[in-house]
């Protein structure tokens, strides 16, 4: 399996991912811990139960690196050089243990390096859904992908 080159990369079409992931207690945590990250949100059953949700929400920068991830093998995967930046983060729904995030992604721009002929910069706008379809992330990413080899 690879990514996709920058010229097979269409302006307006929208991949659907195969790829999805019930998130666990235990990605939750780990992560959380991992990062350093105390927030009683994430990580505090009791806390939790005194908020409008009544349980710990899934840590937002866990949802967003698993809705990149979940695209990475149909659109990026060897084929990226760096990514460039995320923007227009948004958590429009809270994302528990236990919910599978299901991702698509569409293909906004694409051009070509003005100093670097074998590469350009795709933008692309991944969204994650929950297993009842409510959109729970979305970001705008700029990647830079190497051009096809020519010889």
């Amino acid at each position: 399996m690879r990514g996709m080159y920058l010229e097979e990369f269409v302006p307006g079409e929208v991949i659907v991912h195969t790829l999805r992931r019930t998130v666990t207690e235990m990605d939750n945590m780990l992560f959380s811990n991992m990062t350093l990250n105390p927030q009683p949100l994430h990580i505090d059953f009791e806390f939790c139960k005194t908020t409008e949700f009544g349980q710990p929400l899934v840590n937002s920068l866990f949802t967003l690196g698993l809705m990149i991830g979940i695209s990475v093998n149909d659109t990026t995967v060897g084929t990226t050089i760096a990514n460039l930046g995320m923007s227009e983060v948004t958590f429009p729904n809270p994302l528990f243990h236990g919910d599978t995030v299901r991702v698509e992604t569409t293909i906004i721009s694409v051009r070509g390096s003005k100093s670097k002929p074998d590469r350009g910069i795709v933008e692309l706008e991944h969204r994650a859904f929950n297993q009842h379809d409510q959109l729970v992330a979305r970001c705008v990413r700029q990647a830079m992908m190497r051009k096809r080899e020519t010889s």
